[in-house]
């Protein structure tokens, strides 16, 4: 376990003493201990005996050295077994905490969303201290929409079922190739199931292996060519899945057919009917002489109509089929050369300083930022100006080990709800690559958030606004923005714009990285990790940087390190 893993394990052991009725005093010294944690600017493995940290006694100590040898707490397996695992789904409810579910456990035998429903219809709960009928009415509405499955899922919840599918067909046999369509592959921020294209002789057999998959809910239908499953996880997370079962030749049609859009169909078959011809699952039909042709791949398929290949991103049934193929040579993967944004154990993240360098030089960077919080956000452990200077002396020294990689120093620095910035000029000007971010006063006006931005993209030594909305998908709309005037700001300014690669962020959207690539705002994708393993949702933010149009030129991390430090020093 990772530094954060055991503050989060200690955060749940002190929830789990809530709501079974502990003494106040047990149950802040786990948070306490978590919070040692945080402070604490090294790793687990750095820390040593954590006893030895001011706000750790002997016993969490206990704890923590059980969770490093053997990856789990046999303390937190004891109290999941005394407590109601329906009690706990009840934390997913609005400003339901501990302390409130263990009243409504202790005093009204409250142990799931039926029996919190229950007491709620028969006025039990309003007349509990501290809740009254204000709030009773509330969770109510929260429990009419509790549990309820919504038509579209997230991508951060799909993503690890679509791995998981991926590694079972893998090992599959009777498959010629397979590939995930529809909306998942097209980059969607949602989805609303899972379609596998099958190339296979043998659909029976497939058909078959795939009944036999762990995790299945039920099996919705079965034909001779599809299966539709409900794959169940973890959380109660049921996910929809296709798998279509097709001979290769017809793969590339079928492929095409079911990665969409409904709208880039019916565009691919007007053409089709131009040329007299009739586009099906199976192949391209003449409606003269009914022969099918199929293709070897989707950019034949696209080239028999006198098509660019046309990437899947960018298939929404707007103006793909009139773009020139130039313009449609978006950024990939491979263009990557950087990532400009992320946190250690200095402030919230769970590696060193040194592991995350060692995790981007194996991903094939040629360099990276170290851009833990400012003193403002508190609650991750900000750096003050003196932990900060500590911080960037570690990263110079680090930088003199490697001849072919460039650590650049950074922060990621609050925009304060006052409108100003959390360190003075005198400090950013000594910082490689500063950050400028909104995590606070979401409620404001558009017109304040826009002058708080604004005041940072004015700022000569902020390079870079992160997350610009400020959304998290499906969990918080965000802050109102005027998206063209940040935008336009950020052009004038010469301030790149993040698009934050967190599946549960994707900030900017499409829509607006569409609009920035039109102003020539440049942009950042960057994956904002806080683990080694956020490392890799890179390629998320590049798939929805290809859903924006994004060509290589425009996004700043495909640049060499001299490039990119020219082109942020250049006005300072």
């Amino acid at each position: 376990m990772n530094k954060k893993d055991i503050i989060k394990t200690l955060e749940q052991i002190a929830v789990y003493l809530e709501i079974k009725g502990e003494n106040a005093f047990r149950v802040s010294a786990y948070r306490k201990a978590a919070q040692a944690l945080e402070r604490d600017e090294g790793t687990i493995e750095e820390i040593g005996d954590p006893s030895k940290l001011k706000g750790i006694g002997k016993g969490t100590a206990s704890i923590i050295e059980e969770l490093m040898e053997k990856g789990e707490s046999s303390f937190l397996n004891e109290l999941k077994e005394e407590i109601p695992s329906g009690l706990i789904t009840l934390l997913a409810l609005p400003s339901m905490g501990g302390k409130k579910i263990a009243k409504l456990y202790q005093e009204l035998g409250v142990e799931d969303a039926a029996t919190l429903r229950k007491a709620c219809e028969e006025k039990k709960v309003q007349a509990l201290a501290g809740f009254g009928a204000k709030t009773e009415e509330k969770i109510l509405a929260a429990l009419d929409d509790f549990g309820k499955r919504p038509d579209r899922l997230p991508l951060s919840l799909v993503m690890p079922v679509a791995e998981e599918v991926t590694r079972r067909l893998n090992e599959f046999s009777d498959i010629n190739r397979f590939e995930l369509a529809g909306s998942f592959r097209r980059g969607r921020e949602t989805v609303k199931d899972l379609d596998f294209i099958i190339s296979t002789d043998k659909p029976d057999q497939v058909s078959e292996q795939i009944g036999l998959m762990d995790n299945i809910k039920q099996i919705v239908g079965q034909g001779e060519t599809k299966i539709s499953l409900e794959l169940e996880f973890e959380e109660n997370l049921i996910v929809p899945v296709d798998f279509r079962m097709v001979r290769d030749e017809a793969f590339a049609t079928t492929l095409h057919h079911f990665t969409g859009s409904k709208d880039h169909n019916v565009l691919m078959r007007q053409r089709a009917k131009e040329n007299k011809e009739k586009i099906s699952e199976y192949g391209v039909e003449s409606a003269e002489s009914g022969e099918v042709t199929t293709f070897t791949d989707e950019p034949a398929f696209f080239a028999h109509f006198g098509l660019p290949y046309i990437p899947p991103e960018v298939r929404e049934g707007y103006d793909e089929l009139e773009t020139k193929e130039a313009d449609l040579t978006l950024v990939e993967q491979g263009d990557i050369r950087s990532d400009l944004h992320m946190h250690t154990t200095w402030s919230d993240g769970a590696q060193s300083i040194r592991e995350m360098v060692e995790a981007n030089r194996e991903r094939g960077y040629t360099h990276m930022a170290i851009t833990d919080h400012s003193k403002f956000l508190r609650v991750a452990n900000g750096l003050s100006v003196e932990r900060l200077k500590r911080q960037h002396e570690e990263v110079r020294k680090l930088n003199e080990e490697f001849s072919d990689f460039t650590i650049f120093t950074g922060i990621e620095m609050d925009i304060l709800p006052d409108g100003t910035l959390d360190y003075d000029d005198d400090i950013l000007k000594d910082i490689d690559f500063v950050i400028a971010s909104i995590h606070s006063g979401f409620n404001q006006k558009e017109d304040t958030i826009m002058k708080r931005l604004e005041t940072a993209l004015r700022n000569p030594h902020v390079a870079m606004i992160a997350h610009p909305t400020g959304r998290l998908i499906g969990r918080r709309d965000g802050y109102p923005v005027d998206i063209d005037r940040l935008i336009d700001l950020a052009k004038e300014t010469e301030t790149i714009l993040e698009l934050n690669a967190n599946p549960n962020r994707l900030d900017l959207t499409s829509e607006h990285l569409k609009k920035a690539q039109e102003a020539g705002a440049k942009v950042a994708i960057n994956t904002d990790a806080h683990r080694i393993d956020m490392l890799d949702h890179m390629p998320v933010g590049v798939k929805a940087a290809r859903r924006g149009w994004l060509k290589k030129e425009n996004v700043v991390n495909t640049w060499d390190a001299e490039t990119l430090i020219a082109y942020v020093n250049k006005n300072r």
